[in-house]
């Protein structure tokens, strides 16, 4: 029997065909060092919201699928609680935004959820874990992507592993699975054959793929930024070097935890992973292993950067302090030259010379051009 979620009163149409979703735009995210929200002294399990002030709708999507069917309806809230699952098939009930908090009370209260584990889901400052509630897996996890002009921004996702369902709950309203949505719809692989167990691998396989995508559009930048430092260094380029800082800090912030969370999946501690699965965490691993690496080999550039660009700024500093020093040197000796022949006293043979003041401006003329000569052979110019 298939599960029949009362959502807004309706019941969905099995026989609709499925029916592909626009992408909704996505909001501000929060920076990498925020303000807490919460109040000091409040009972566990209290549910607060933690995250940036959002006016976004909710877009909850429920998808329930074998290997020969699917359907996939979007619905705009909770307004009613789900049934049981039915334990035919794979559910998967995608939430898109947590900041209402009366949409994840009735979550709970309809998969009969620890409210340790809502808190978390609603507190988006959590670090990447995985916690097992016996009946249940309650898996955190950190992506990341573009946030303007000011760098990279990270995102909560929150999944619940049951026995036949997935529940995914994203901090912004972006659908960031459709691929593996695409590949659900279109019966793409090996997807719709295996269980709930699989449909959250390839969620976390996709978010550590999400790593990659944003990590080489970060090396183009920095190998850009590193040929700027040593070319035309400029107060631009240091802020650009501690934007790009700020963003390896929250990238590692977001990714050391997570190795954790996938060796823990990969050790089957729970029955709710196939072993068939083993080798698939592996990969996810080795691939977390390598997104780790490629973070700290930036942060090594990085901070070289500075090095380089205060190296760089002496340096010019110094050509130009050198450039100076060079034309006041030479100008020293005209100036005296000048100075000397421009004082008013009556008796100064030299001031009834009738070729005097050619000679001065040659002696000028020479004195300048071997101090030039000088300095180039000592190679100072």
């Amino acid at each position: 029997m298939a599960i029949y979620p009362l959502i807004m009163g309706r019941k969905p149409d099995y026989h609709k065909p499925p029916r592909y979703r626009k992408q909704e735009p996505l909001h501000a995210m929060p920076k990498l060092l925020t303000k807490s929200v919460r109040q000091a002294g409040l009972p566990p399990g209290t549910l607060v919201y933690t995250g940036e002030p959002k006016d976004a709708a909710v877009k909850v999507t429920i998808t329930h699928y074998d290997e020969a069917t699917i359907t996939d309806q979007e619905y705009d809230a909770f307004s009613e609680c789900l049934p049981p699952v039915s334990p035919q098939g794979v559910t998967w009930i995608d939430v898109r935004g947590v900041h209402q908090v009366k949409n994840l009370e009735k979550l709970g209260e309809c998969f009969h959820l620890h409210p340790l584990v809502l808190e978390d889901i609603l507190d988006v400052e959590q670090r990447p874990k995985i916690e097992d509630y016996d009946d249940y897996l309650f898996i955190v996890l950190k992506t990341i992507r573009p946030f303007g002009s000011e760098g990279m921004a990270s995102e909560q996702i929150s999944l619940i592993l049951g026995a036949n369902y997935l529940i995914s709950c994203h901090e912004v309203n972006g659908d960031i699975f459709a691929p593996v949505r695409e590949r659900l719809l279109t019966s793409k692989g090996r997807i719709r054959k295996l269980g709930a167990d699989y449909l959250a691998y390839s969620l976390i396989d996709l978010i550590v793929d999400n790593y990659f995508v944003h990590l080489d559009s970060l090396g183009d930048q920095v190998e850009s930024l590193e040929d700027q430092v040593v070319t035309r260094p400029s107060p631009q380029t240091l802020r650009e070097v501690h934007q790009f800082k700020n963003d390896m800090i929250m990238v590692r912030k977001c990714l050391w935890p997570l190795r954790e969370v996938i060796a823990r999946l990969e050790r089957r501690e729970s029955p709710l992973i196939n072993d068939s699965l083993t080798v698939y965490f592996k990969d996810v691993y080795d691939h977390t292993i390598i997104a780790i690496e490629t973070v700290e080999t930036y942060r090594d550039i990085l901070s070289g950067m500075l090095d380089i660009y205060l190296s760089s700024m002496s340096n010019k500093l110094n050509e130009i302090m050198k450039v100076l020093t060079i034309i006041a040197t030479i100008f020293m000796p005209l100036t005296f030259i000048t100075s000397l022949y421009g004082m008013n006293f009556k008796n100064m043979p030299e001031l009834r010379w009738r070729y005097g003041y050619y000679e001065v401006l040659g002696l000028i003329v020479v004195i300048a051009l071997g101090m030039l000569l000088y300095f180039r052979k000592r190679r100072w110019i």
